[in-house]
């Protein structure tokens, strides 16, 4: 356009500045709200996470079962994910995400609805109180009386059945409105974004995604602090404390707290235009209708629209020769490793460190999104700082994903040996062996007592061993405070039978004896998650600049496809199923199992931190292969580049006059 045309057309101008102030022409500002699209999406997710062994306990779900529903979102985002990313630079990209966030807010929203039609929580009602004529001791010849484990049965599984189907299918919605956010986002990012600004910007992108699910443990944290039915009864009424193993928190508010915050995330993209000025690109003009001329657009956009029949006949080709490059191909296997890993952290370590060092579950939480989660944030913000500060090439990618799994191999490993063994317990049901110095069988001391045998009200023993009730331990007296209405001890217990401690027992449970080695643990974890994410935008850096351009959003939705079937989808499952094999006490409810109430702790550390360490074992290697990959790759073209320059001398010394 030239400067004459310009000065006749006024309105031209008039627009063009329009445009320049207008934020959402802006890829900075998208990036902003995208990161805070993506932050409170994981949050919403990322609360489920750590609030599952509460919802476990709450409604009497194994690990299996809790794992099944964690990954339950990835079947609806898997279902679509490919068939959106296709279409990614051909619709309105903006407005889908939009569209989707707003699927995701139905979907939390669902996921709080089993709290308000369920009636409220019920656990051991024989526990001592001030205002209870029954309470959890031993009463020679007596009989408990309770519904039948047949009528108590069916209303448990109708009412299970209910809660569970209202869950999973807030998952299936969660998974499906979150389809085109991420893969939509970051395409859009890479296509407007300056070449030079783009790896700070993923970067900035990935650390935004991981904050969603540090302050989600936070939000956890704070929620699990509120009895779960503190909306229901009155606090003075409220007779558990959160130290007590059958407290369960208030898992609901946290969902309808995350869901509110997307609803406000979701506004913004409804503004954002198809398509807006490359950043630090002086080719793009506004024409008389307010559309651009966007030279560069060949390069982003070469393939025509193409409708679905279209597409589902040429997708597998275009898969095929997606999935020929080598660099691609192993990129995505070692991400799907290190996604394993992810999941398995997000998913059980909060419940994993509520095992292994005796605390409580907000506690847990805390920890785990001020401390774990910091780590890995800073981890992904420094790898694009470095990305951006030196340049790198793919070759110097590729060794930069290597020395960080490497460094985190090697902090990690420790943890494996960091832990504590079970309490001594006592216990009439077990899977522990007959012989073993952590277990006491009290079925001959507590026979004549009556105790259910759903019983759950663990009391730590004069003699150091928890007993999983007073009922259990024998005990036929209770002392109260009855100013602040609780148990300070029991007392004439029989199952404790030491003459030198006594025979009374106190509330709660006895704890384990290893606390110190927490902080050694927590360090350590901090810097594993730390250099691991490291990996994380050089290794999607190796993706955007080895695909073809056309094919980036394909790409992106594949990968994210691939992690979703190789290690989301899978992994909580995996992980839940090895935490469930080590279980050695259930719970019973209604004569079904229920939540585990002890698990062997020395067991549970060794598979649960080995198999993260085979995972990252596992990256490792497939970085190593993408390094000597693309090192093979530019000695081939370092050696043609060479054999170009010999030709071109000699052709040279040919025509050169004698």
């Amino acid at each position: 356009m030239t400067a004459t045309s310009s000065n006749s057309n006024p309105g031209d101008a008039t627009r063009r500045a329009t445009m320049c102030r207008n934020p959402f022409n802006n890829i900075k500002f998208f990036v902003f709200c995208h990161g805070l699209l993506q932050f409170s999406q994981l949050l919403l997710s990322g609360y489920l996470k750590s609030s599952i062994s509460t919802i476990e306990k709450r409604f009497g779900l194994s690990s299996q079962t809790s794992g099944i529903l964690a990954s339950f979102n990835e079947i609806g985002n898997t279902l679509l994910i490919v068939f959106i990313s296709y279409f990614g630079s051909r619709v309105h990209r903006p407005r889908f995400i939009g569209c989707g966030a707003l699927i995701v807010c139905a979907a939390g929203f669902l996921m709080s609805l089993p709290h308000f039609i369920m009636g409220p929580y019920e656990y051991d009602k024989s526990i001592a109180s001030v205002y209870s004529n029954t309470t959890d001791i031993c009463q020679p010849d007596g009989e408990i009386q309770s519904l039948s484990n047949e009528q108590c049965l069916i209303n448990l599984n109708k009412a299970n059945g209910n809660v569970l189907f209202i869950l999973f299918m807030g998952q299936f919605l969660f998974g499906i409105g979150g389809v085109p956010i991420q893969p939509f986002g970051i395409s859009y990012i890479d296509d407007y974004a300056s070449k030079r600004n783009s790896p700070l910007y993923l970067g900035i992108l990935f650390a935004a995604t991981l904050l969603g699910p540090g302050v989600a443990f936070m939000l956890g944290s704070a929620m699990l602090r509120y009895y779960v039915d503190i909306d229901k009864i009155p606090a003075d009424e409220i007779l558990l404390t959160p130290k007590d193993p059958r407290w369960i928190g208030a898992w609901w508010l946290g969902f309808i707290v995350a869901t509110s915050i997307v609803a406000i995330a979701a506004v913004p993209y409804l503004f954002f235009p198809k398509e807006m000025p490359k950043e630090g690109s002086n080719e793009n003009e506004v024409k008389s209708d307010g559309g651009l001329i966007k030279e560069f657009s060949e390069k982003t956009e070469p393939r025509e629209p193409v409708s679905l029949s279209q597409f589902i006949k040429v997708f597998p080709q275009v898969l095929f020769q997606t999935l020929k490059n080598p660099v691609y191909i192993l990129t995505m296997l070692a991400q799907v490793n290190v996604n394993m890993i992810l999941c398995a952290l997000a998913t059980f370590l909060a419940k994993f460190l509520e095992r292994q060092f005796s605390i409580t579950a907000s506690l847990a939480n805390l920890l785990l999104g001020s401390v774990v989660i910091p780590g890995a944030m800073f981890g992904v913000i420094l790898g694009g700082v470095i990305l951006k500060k030196f340049h790198l090439t793919s070759l110097q990618c590729g060794l930069m994903c290597v020395t960080s799994m490497a460094l985190c191999g090697l902090f990690g490993v420790p943890l494996f040996f960091l832990g504590c063994s079970t309490q001594k317990f006592a216990s009439p049901r077990t899977d522990w062996p007959e012989n073993s110095e952590d277990w006491k069988n009290v079925t001959t001391c507590s026979i004549n007592c009556g105790c259910s045998d759903t019983a759950f009200n663990p009391i730590c023993g004069a003699d150091g061993v928890e007993y999983i009730s007073p009922c259990y331990a024998g005990c036929e007296k209770v002392a109260f405070d009855f100013k602040e209405n609780k148990v300070q001890n029991y007392t004439a217990c029989s199952c404790i039978t030491s003459p030198s401690i006594g025979s009374s027992a106190i509330p709660g449970s006895c704890g384990t004896p290893c606390y110190n080695l927490f902080l050694p643990f927590m360090v350590l974890a901090f810097l594993a998650a730390t250099l691991a994410s490291i990996s994380q935008t050089p290794s999607f850096m190796l993706i955007l600049r080895n695909v073809n351009p056309a094919d980036k959003s394909l790409a992106l939705g594949i990968k994210f496809m691939l992690n979703r079937i190789l290690a989301w989808l899978p992994g909580p499952v995996m992980f839940g199923s090895v935490i469930d094999s080590t279980c050695i006490v259930w719970g019973k409810k209604c004569g079904s199992k229920a939540a585990c109430h002890y698990y062997n702790n020395n067991l549970l550390r060794q598979r649960y931190v080995g198999m993260l360490i085979l995972f990252k074992m596992a990256a490792f290697i497939f970085y190593i292969a993408i390094y000597c990959v693309l090192r093979h790759q530019d000695h081939k073209k370092t050696s043609e580049r060479e054999s170009d320059k010999q030709l071109v001398e000699h052709r040279m010394n040919e025509k050169a006059p004698i």
